[in-house]
């Protein structure tokens, strides 16, 4: 049995990232090896040079949906919109804020063609759109603790450039898987002339991944599900890899939870399906044996999975060294590279 409340650090409101580097691949990046004590800091734009050519990179591909919506009643009360899914109507699955005195049919005035509130399902709302109004009026939804002023046009363009990653492609999540903001073409090219083959996967990312442990208990809580994806391709050249014995990197804890759900890293068609892994202390890592991740909220789903991976009082460690070191946290924040430990063996078993 595991307390949530031993999953809880001190961090300044200085050390949480509110805008990305001046350019992408500049972030800093604190380097570990799995399962050792201690690590050194450094530039992200390092990590080709400290690998060594035998690992395959796994990434999220997903690319996030401008799913954030602020809209008004008739009455000039503001509503602000948060879409999660689509429904196979066309509508889609919502939080709407605040709600309370909200109507089914009601119609609610955008930047562009109104949103109708068509009906209220348990927790969430079914709203509707017209279809291609979306990428027209909605705003990339960042976290809460990135603070925006609405009418900002510098900082709209920016979170709508550096929000998605170099190699987003399939539209879907409503977070950023945000391992991948560190990369840059040019340092792909530095993982292909290494050798290292970087392979996609596809979760889309939804508001549960980032939601605090409201449980005592870690065992009481569970990761909303996410629809993923693992084509065909993609299988091919993960299968090749294990059968070349290369130790499998995960960037991000979205590729990390898809390809620990699946039972095997074998060759055969696209696997489709949701994703609803929940990663806690004692998990046994089939595949992955490094991780690339950004330094995660307290009480979080993702920290309890790097410290599952790394060792909690190894990982705890390495946040106090981060916040002292002043490394910034959270989506766009600094890096936390843990590398596989050469001397187990690589099959990935922890």
């Amino acid at each position: 049995m595991s307390a949530t409340d031993e999953y809880e650090f001190f961090l300044p409101e200085s050390a949480i990232a509110q805008e990305p580097p001046a350019r992408r691949g500049d972030s800093r990046a604190l380097f570990l090896v799995r399962g050792r004590d201690g690590g050194r800091f450094g530039r992200f734009a390092e990590l080709p040079e400290l690998l060594h050519g035998d690992e395959c990179l796994v990434v999220n591909d997903t690319r996030v949906i401008p799913a954030r919506v602020r809209a008004r009643r008739a009455s000039g009360g503001a509503v602000e919109a948060f879409l999660l899914s689509p429904e196979e109507d066309g509508s889609w699955r919502a939080w709407l804020t605040p709600s309370r005195r909200l109507k089914p049919g009601e119609m609610l005035e955008t930047e562009g063609a109104p949103l109708r509130v068509v009906e209220k399902e348990g927790r969430w709302w079914r709203v509707s759109l017209p279809e291609g109004e979306l990428q027209r009026i909605g705003q990339v939804p960042l976290p809460p603790y990135i603070r925006r002023e609405p009418g900002d046009p510098r900082l709209r363009a920016l979170d709508a450039e550096r929000y998605q990653t170099v190699f987003a492609s399939r539209a879907g999540a409503v977070a950023a898987p945000t391992a991948g903001l560190h990369f840059t073409p040019e340092l792909l090219e530095g993982l292909e002339d290494r050798g290292v083959p970087v392979v996609p996967v596809t979760l889309h990312v939804g508001p549960g991944t980032f939601a605090p442990i409201r449980a005592d208990r870690l065992e009481d809580h569970r990761v909303d599900p996410e629809w993923f994806e693992i084509s065909g391709d993609s299988r091919r050249r993960l299968a090749r890899a294990r059968e070349e014995g290369r130790r499998i990197i995960c960037v991000g804890t979205t590729s990390m939870r898809v390809i620990e759900s699946v039972p095997d890293l074998d060759d055969g068609p696209a696997l489709t399906g949701e994703c609803a892994l929940t990663i806690l202390p004692g998990h046994r890592f089939r595949h992955a044996e490094g991780l690339i991740t950004n330094f995660h909220l307290p009480r979080s789903s993702l920290l309890v999975l790097v410290s599952a991976f790394h060792g909690r009082e190894r990982t705890l460690a390495g946040y106090r060294d981060a916040v002292e070191a002043g490394l910034k946290f959270y989506s766009y924040g600094d890096a936390m590279v843990i590398l596989p430990d050469r001397e187990a063996a690589p099959d990935g078993a922890s």
